[in-house]
């Protein structure tokens, strides 16, 4: 009787061991993120000093849900700029505190793609569920921890589930089907995925209407569903680029034209490396893998002269569609294809068309996982090889020091701080936004919304902490405010050509730059800067009404500049000397 408990545990173990490690890291990054609460060390490009702090300006205006009111930044900015209030993600942060709500969605990505991608695998091989069920949930956990653009996490993890939405509504449409599409947009982002997915719905209904040789009317109906869920769910979006006129920084922002070489680097390096918002850190372990068995496999069909089935193999499209994505990356930096494409589709001007290699992490693990299953139809040992290797790729992703990879980087510098006895150079949330420090700053000059910029510090400190910013960072606005803030720091960018360069032909961060150093703008306790005087128009920012600087330098020229110290102040633990100048 024991021997046979003990056997119907093994195989209960053997049926269901995927349980623990999913479980067991779901556990271990809530339990450490719930331990260092907001003393956890959290990614600041693009994140902290992007959309944690326009979420919790939001919050701070009481904004989310509010028609026809600007936000304080960029001296005033529509708050139809800013993400969408019917979105499952912003939503977090209208319930929770930003830092919980940060959290959850990272715990709720990894949800998002289990569940997405086990749909999916199931409607493919409904026949060989059962059997795939380890390898089905443990690709879907490794491609739902993967460290990418954590704005748009549920955008990531949710592409499985579109493609389970569109393949069953073309196999059998249902009212319930199309109203799960329609409200898709909402774990969806339309200028980083959603614009995409419908290219590829066109592409689909082109190639399954020939084959079919009559129209799919039902992925036809799919894509006006979906466009309409975009629509609805994005209205803001939508309004501000149809509708208002503004001439935005996405008109004149500068696109490398590059030679048909340079271009084919790019296609090769992105298919390599990946690109930073989307780094499935393929390249470590799962790209040579995929890599010796698409070549293996093909110089196998051709040695039995079986070519033709090279044509019908799923992981050679998955493998065609990866290079296809690299190589519009690539296209997307010659002047002449981005010409077309403009020409063609007039909304589409300063569209970053070569996004659809955001698709590529998926398509990356899509590979892996076909590969996966061949192993399991091929024998038990090679099921179990098939289970190493995928628990390979998982230890991968823990464990790569990506920028994104708040979960290592939190217990990587708390152990740095237990085996050096203090701190490293590098602050955590609490420290980044300072909230404490802020509040004392605004209690005691009794600020009331006067309009400030920050020097040596990301603006968005400034924003979290309810502070009204003439600086910021924001992919849209206006053309019109990137000219008159420049004549605030013209100075400065007359000084160092590369600044110069890099807010002329981009211009998304208004920031005050130094007229030195490339950048005294981090993340760390100690602020590097070879030269402590600032350069500035402070007649053109006293034009934009601004009143304070809020500067993490103790600046030399101040009173040249027109500026007078107010006092300095200092955090309890000493990560921020923040001086307060105003104009005189």
């Amino acid at each position: 009787m024991k021997a046979l408990e003990q056997k119907k545990w093994f195989l209960w173990l053997t049926k269901y061991w995927f349980i623990f490690p999913i479980v067991g890291f779901l556990l271990f990054e809530g339990g450490v993120f719930l331990y260092y609460g907001e003393r956890s060390y959290i990614g600041v490009h693009d994140n902290l000093d992007l959309f944690v702090a326009q979420f919790q300006m939001l919050k701070n205006t009481d904004s989310f849900w509010k028609h026809g009111v600007d936000v304080p930044f960029l001296g005033g900015i529509s708050r139809d700029n800013l993400p969408s209030e019917l979105s499952l993600y912003t939503m977090l942060y209208m319930i929770f505190p930003s830092f919980t709500a940060y959290i959850l969605g990272l715990l709720l990505k990894v949800v998002i793609a289990i569940v997405s991608f086990r749909l999916l695998i199931k409607e493919l091989y409904p026949e060989k569920y059962n059997a795939y069920r380890p390898i089905i949930y443990m690709t879907g956990f490794v491609y739902g921890i993967l460290n990418v653009f954590p704005a748009f996490g549920f955008a990531f993890a949710s592409m499985p589930l579109a493609a389970y939405l569109l393949i069953r509504i073309y196999r059998k449409p249902s009212v319930p089907l199309y109203l799960a599409l329609f409200l898709y947009p909402l774990v969806s982002y339309f200028s980083y995925m959603g614009i995409f997915i419908l290219g590829y719905i066109v592409i689909a209904v082109i190639w399954l209407s020939i084959k079919d040789k009559k129209p799919t009317w039902p992925l036809i109906a799919a894509f006006v569903v979906l466009a309409l869920g975009y629509v609805v769910c994005e209205y803001r979006l939508f309004a501000q680029m149809l509708f208002k006129g503004e001439v935005t920084i996405r008109k004149t922002m500068v696109v490398a034209d590059l030679s048909v070489k340079e271009i084919l680097i790019d296609v090769y390096n992105v298919w390599k490396d990946g690109m930073f918002h989307a780094d499935g850190e393929h390249k470590i372990f799962v790209m040579p893998i995929c890599l010796i068995y698409f070549l293996g496999n093909n110089i196998y069909y051709i040695y039995k002269k079986r070519a033709r089935e090279i044509l019908h193999d799923r992981l050679n499209f998955v493998i065609l569609f990866l290079v296809f994505n690299c190589v519009v990356y690539g296209l997307y930096d010659c002047a002449s294809v981005r010409a077309l494409v403009e020409t063609i589709l007039p909304p589409l001007k300063g569209l970053q068309f070569n996004r659809t290699v955001l698709f590529n992490p998926l398509l990356w693990y899509a590979a892996l996982f076909l590969i996966l299953i061949r192993l399991y139809d091929a024998g038990i040992l090679q099921t179990w090889i098939a289970n190493i290797i995928i628990c390979l790729s998982a230890l991968v992703v823990i464990l790569s020091p990506n920028r994104y990879n708040d979960i290592y980087n939190t217990c990587y510098y708390r152990v740095y701080e237990f085996l050096h006895g203090c701190e490293a150079d590098t602050l955590d949330y609490e420290q980044f936004y300072a909230v404490d420090l802020f509040t004392e700053i605004k209690e005691t000059i009794n600020y009331d919304g006067e309009w400030s910029v920050a020097y040596g510090l990301h603006p968005a400190v400034l924003e979290y902490n309810g502070i009204a910013t003439l600086d910021g960072y924001l992919g849209f606005y206006s053309q019109q405010y990137k000219e008159d803030f420049r004549k605030v720091i013209a100075p400065a960018l007359e000084r160092v050509e590369a600044t110069r360069i890099y807010y002329d032909n981009w211009g998304a961060r208004a920031y005050l730059y130094s007229g030195t150093d490339a950048s005294i703008v981090n993340f760390g306790k100690n602020i590097y800067a070879t030269d402590y005087d600032i350069y500035i128009d402070a007649d053109s920012l006293k034009a934009l009404g601004g009143k304070y600087i809020f500067s993490r330098l103790e600046i030399t020229n101040a009173e040249e500049a027109g500026l007078e110290l107010i006092d300095s102040y200092s955090s309890a633990d000493g990560s921020y000397v923040i001086y307060l100048y105003k104009l005189i």
